[in-house]
């Protein structure tokens, strides 16, 4: 397995070019990529079609984990000639904690054919489950495999009802909203929120910012989320204020809190009213640990 890191540690991000490089040094030893279309980390959002063209280009599939991008960004995975791709729904699609997942697999891949003469199965190799094979021969017991076409074919067991009842009342409002309207908001949003930050942490005269954002500037490059690095040791004391300020975001050990205004129900009041407790919450927080040191 091979991992591609950043090339400057103080600098999380991964350029294009740079993922390109290391597929370009382990073309001939790679039978396939895995990458995520956003870091959960950074937030970053890679360039989805251009590095799958380059995959191609050296004969390598490749698969896109999705998770972070979902109901977060506009995924056109079929046009850009993805292979495959996974993601959850409980993120940006809102369904809730233990929801189904969902599988993007190219038509390519999900051709069927049992006339072929080539002597193989007809269908390309997976992991079958009885839920994937044809509805027309699916109880013949025959001892025979015949998928059903497309992505379907690749699905293992019947789903439950409840989960995709969840995922389902998600996808209507997504569908009345329309992806291009939700992230048309999310971008002025995440924006606001950004100039808010940026204003309220100007640069010091001397030593680091009280925390800095590590996402990229440019919101073609990201989604909705905000990687805020926090100086020194304060994430402990600043997440457990926002908490009790009643604001819910995530931290990432030792210094990142992740932060991410949902465009379906968050307001730019509320991105506002975050900020001005956010920074609060750090002020507080360094003031409380350099009176303890003492």
């Amino acid at each position: 397995m091979i991992l591609i890191e950043p090339e400057d540690p103080r600098n999380p991000l991964l350029s294009t070019e740079k993922i390109i490089s290391v597929i370009n040094a382990h073309a001939a030893s790679t039978a396939l990529i895995l990458l995520p279309a956003i870091q959960y980390y950074t937030g970053q959002y890679f360039d989805i079609a251009k590095i799958t063209a380059h995959a191609h280009s050296k004969n390598i599939a490749i698969g896109w984990d999705c998770a972070h991008a979902a109901g977060n960004v506009e995924l056109k995975l079929h046009d850009w000639n993805v292979d495959f791709a996974a993601w959850c729904t409980y993120k940006y699609l809102n369904s809730g904690p233990g929801a189904m997942g969902a599988l993007f697999v190219h038509e390519r891949h999900g051709i069927v054919d049992t006339n072929t003469s080539l002597g193989g199965p007809g269908y390309r190799p997976r992991l079958s489950g009885w839920w994937g094979g044809d509805k027309d021969t699916r109880f013949e017991m025959d001892n025979r495999f015949k998928p059903r076409t497309g992505a379907a074919g690749f699905q293992l067991s019947n789903p439950s009802a409840l989960d995709l009842s969840a995922v389902l009342a998600s996808l209507e409002i997504f569908s009345a909203a329309t992806m291009p309207a939700v992230r048309q908001k999310s971008i002025q949003l995440t924006a606001y929120l950004e100039h808010l930050l940026l204003k309220a942490c100007p640069q010091q005269e001397s030593g680091p910012k009280l925390f800095s954002i590590i996402t990229p500037s440019n919101p073609m490059w990201r989604g909705a989320q905000l990687s805020v690095l926090l100086r020194g040791d304060i994430l402990d004391g600043v997440f457990s204020r926002l908490l009790d300020s009643g604001i819910v975001v995530d931290e990432r050990k030792p210094n990142v809190i992740r932060v991410a205004p949902a465009p379906l129900y968050n307001t730019f009041v509320d991105v506002w009213n975050f900020v001005q407790i956010f920074v609060k919450a750090c002020e507080e927080t360094e003031r409380q640990a350099a009176e303890q040191g003492k």
